[in-house]
């Protein structure tokens, strides 16, 4: 028998793809697939530009007031359906329905705060310091937007691009993951029924990504590309975009450091490294990936954490017991298998986990390691699963130097009862973000962002706004 098959969203119409492609879409926690959806082509994403560059001009004219009451009723509509988009979010990326409910929630904020920011996107008056003539700044759309989001938050990561860039004025082409393209089709199709006009959002699954993404840069209508996903994909698109010197805003890699520091309390401390860890079993940029914990509390934070660890239930998405489910594929339980090996091979100490449970479904067990040396592979690459690799130290210049001691940037967590040593601290941080004394750190009010290779550009608080706005300077005088 076939399964349910889903077309592109094109122009507020589902379509099918040019070619008549398509693929499967497969359960994590089974492996076995459940859906299909259209395999868009280079055509398809090419008349996806079409529809966008056609509604641009109507939506750019659009009151703001209009855009906004949209954006809310679209809030409306994702809290109304919470529960429905929750259980579709874990059929296709396999987290817990837990995380699905809280990835839900928070992306519907992205709806509402944008909703709400689409009025403020204020311009300036000044006069200019000669005196000769005023400096008038307006703001207006970029235009056509292509996004790019990945399997790991299929809906607050589209829902993190489309909420500012209808909220200013634009439109988009949204590129979701292969791997989870249910969850941004129904998000299209829940903002037409909000009210957005068709070809204001239009979604293009599609296996062909390189090809299909290159071919939107290149079209020159298509002003900006926001893409979440890795530092090297990041890489060659940032290279790509370069061609036509197309705006572009990139959420990369991170490989976020999680600090406790001598006078941390250890319980607040393990508390905050489950959340930070532990969302969508660790799949997550923001995960804590290295631990540096002092050696007068390593051993109390390992142990404390390897109990809470290892009493979380892992299983199916869909169960309501389940705190942990399935990674994305197989091939991401053998770059965490691979990654905890070698790190045991280098000296590590399994404290708890470190194995596949038997079984179907791309499952790993949630691992503590201890006795980590601070050079070891594990801690220079970006894990994308359930590892806590622990390694100790003894000053706080020691621990900052290893926490900035990566080629990412994205967040750092700090643990300490000294306000003034933390702040000390998250200031020496090299990351766009830090908790300090807290597990999670995202917020659709806060500018989400990462320096050196873990991005460009802000998502979130006003600033999300503005990096879908041109400042436009009208030199004048009376």
């Amino acid at each position: 028998m076939g399964v349910p098959y889903t077309g592109l969203h094109l122009s507020g119409r589902e379509e099918p793809a040019r070619d008549g492609g398509r693929f499967e879409v497969t359960d994590p926690s089974s492996g076995r697939p459940f859906a299909a959806v259209a395999d868009g082509t280079v055509e398809d994403a090419l008349a996806a530009v079409d529809a966008a560059a056609e509604a641009a001009a109507g939506w750019a004219r659009t009151a703001p007031r209009h855009r906004s009451e949209v954006l809310h009723r679209a809030f409306a509509l994702m809290s109304e359906r919470a529960d429905e988009l929750a259980l579709l979010i874990t059929r296709e990326n396999g987290k817990s329905l837990t995380d699905a409910r809280a990835e839900v929630a928070y992306a519907a904020e992205f709806f509402r705060w944008y909703a709400e920011e689409a009025v403020r996107g204020a311009g300036e008056l000044t006069t200019a310091p000669s005196g000769d003539n005023r400096i008038l700044v307006i703001r207006q759309p970029v235009g056509v937007c292509v996004l790019v989001t990945p399997w790991n938050f299929p809906a607050a990561m589209a829902t993190r691009k489309i909420g500012p860039a209808l909220a200013a004025g634009c439109t988009v082409v949204l590129k979701p993951a292969g791997d989870t393209p249910l969850t941004a089709l129904a998000l299209a199709a829940l903002l037409t029924e909000a009210g957005v006009p068709p070809g204001c959002v239009n979604v293009v699954p599609t296996r062909r990504s390189g090809v299909v993404v290159a071919a939107m840069l290149d079209d020159p209508r298509v002003r900006k590309l926001s893409f979440t996903g890795s530092t090297e994909v990041g890489r060659a698109l940032l290279a790509r975009a370069a061609d036509r010197v197309v705006n572009t805003s990139m959420e990369l890699g991170g490989n976020a450091p999680f600090l406790v520091l001598a006078d941390a309390d250890v319980e607040a401390a393990v508390e905050g490294a489950l959340v930070a860890k532990m969302r969508n079993a660790g799949q997550a940029c923001t995960a804590a990936n290295r631990f540096y914990v002092h050696r007068r509390l390593a051993t109390d934070f390992t142990d404390l954490l390897a109990e809470r660890m290892a009493a979380l239930r892992l299983g199916p998405g869909a169960e309501p017991t389940t705190e942990v489910g399935p990674l994305i594929n197989d091939g991401a339980v053998d770059k965490v298998a691979a990654l905890v090996a070698g790190a045991v091979a280098e000296g590590a100490r399994v404290v708890t986990g470190g194995r596949r449970p038997g079984g179907e479904g791309s499952f790993y067990a949630p691992t503590v390691l201890a006795d980590v040396p601070p050079g070891a592979a594990l801690c220079a690459e970006e894990v994308f699963g359930p590892v806590a690799p622990v390694v100790t130290f003894d000053r706080e210049a020691e621990a900052v130097a290893l926490a900035n001691d990566t080629e990412h940037g994205l967040v750092s967590y700090v643990y300490t009862r000294d306000l003034a040593r933390g702040l000390r601290v998250s200031e020496a941080m090299e990351s766009g973000m830090v908790g300090l004394n807290r597990g999670l750190v995202s917020d659709p009010a806060a500018p989400f962002g990462g320096t050196k290779q873990s991005g460009v550009g802000r998502e979130g608080g006003h600033e999300g706004l503005l990096d879908y706005l041109e400042a436009k300077y009208v030199a004048v005088q009376w």
